[in-house]
């Protein structure tokens, strides 16, 4: 019996049965098919990107910050086939310590040029988690108008625990994005630090942002940054912080007297601007385009060009060795054993590493 209390000792009391609860589905959704995304030819994403189809661009990216052997075979063949419609743009990164406002700077540097013409794209690096390895990807957030502007497109990347605190693709997206027209580039960079060489190596001009107010103004910034440094701009310059902005600046002006010259012949300089309120952006700007005009007249610009082509070859080849090494079937067996004698105090770091190569490269005879 579906009640027992409906049965004749329970006289009076009677249970309903009920009513009959309605399914959790909705009947009227229908189902949908899932479509999958068609996977583009080489030639057609060559094709795309030289038109400027962002679309295909994002996608090319896509693959070319992907790690599946498939996807790298048709990015390198990809980015072969760009080489010639690149190298055309200038190239610019920007560096400095957590808080100083990069993304808000970025937004407002990128619409004082777009006003005078061309297209911009910005590589922002969004730094990955140590314990997770995820990355927020939410520097678009903060540049609010230039995310909208038809002429710009944003990418951020995850460092994926690259060093100098830029994704190990970026140089590659940069080849992509100036085939698809895109004649200013901003590679933004997690922070400040001594491994931000690698930012360096892929970019013309080099724009360190700093805060006044902070202490000691120095003090959050290493050497290697400073010498590195093509400009250095202090930035919330307004109200009440316009003296310590000024006082920075002629800190940091001070210590770049300390510094050996540049190669490039040019003078670093220093301004203060306001990027929240706009302030003293268009000096920044005649500040790069002079730079440009400088070494372009020198022969430093195509020197430094053929320097970073050099030093990405050599980074590639350093890049590949690791993962040959690491993706070995042999040596990932033996990593663990290799580790736990480590461990157990059987062999010294050393050894158990020469013992590994050793192997590697007995297999590669």
């Amino acid at each position: 019996m579906e009640h027992p209390e409906n049965s004749e000792e329970y006289k009076g009391l009677t249970v309903n049965k009920g009513i009959e609860q309605p399914s959790i589905v909705n009947p009227y959704l229908k189902h949908r098919k899932k479509v999958r995304r068609r996977q583009f030819s080489v030639g057609e994403f060559v094709e795309g990107i030289v038109k400027g189809d962002v679309t295909v661009l994002s996608q090319a990216v896509t693959l070319v910050e992907s790690v599946k052997p498939e996807h790298q075979a048709v990015a390198q063949e990809v980015i072969e086939k760009c080489l010639p419609y690149s190298g055309k743009s200038m190239r610019i990164g920007i560096s400095g310590v957590p808080g100083a406002g990069k993304s808000t700077s970025i937004d407002v540097f990128g619409l004082h040029v777009l006003e005078k013409g061309g297209k911009l794209a910005v590589l922002a690096i969004d730094p990955s988690s140590e314990r997770s390895k995820g990355s927020i990807l939410g520097d678009k957030t903060r540049m609010e108008k230039l995310s909208v502007h038809p002429k710009s497109f944003i990418r951020p990347s995850p460092s994926a625990g690259s060093l100098g605190g830029v994704a190990r693709k970026t140089r590659e997206t940069i080849i992509l994005c100036e085939a698809a027209g895109f004649d200013k580039i901003f590679v933004e960079t997690v922070g400040v630090g001594q491994s931000e060489t690698a930012v360096h190596s892929m970019v013309d001009f080099f724009l360190l942002i700093q805060l006044a107010g902070t202490g000691d103004e120095l003090q959050g910034i290493k050497r290697g940054i400073m010498e590195m440094a093509d400009g250095i701009v202090i930035n919330k310059a307004d109200g009440s912080n316009i003296e310590k902005a000024k006082l920075a600046a002629s800190h940091f002006r001070n210590a770049l007297h300390l510094f050996p010259a540049p190669d490039s012949g040019w003078s670093p300089k220093v301004l203060t601007y306001s990027g929240f309120y706009g302030i003293g952006i268009k000096e920044i700007w005649d500040m790069i385009y002079e730079y440009f005009d400088f070494v372009k007249a020198n022969g430093y610009f195509d020197y430094r060009r053929n320097e970073q082509a050099k030093y990405w070859m050599y980074e590639s080849i350093n890049e590949h060795l690791r993962d040959s090494f690491y993706n070995n079937e042999r040596i990932a067996a033996m990593l663990p054993v290799k580790e736990r004698e480590v461990l157990n105090g059987q062999l010294t770091s050393f050894v158990a590493a020469k013992k590994l190569l050793d192997a590697y490269f007995e297999m590669m005879k």
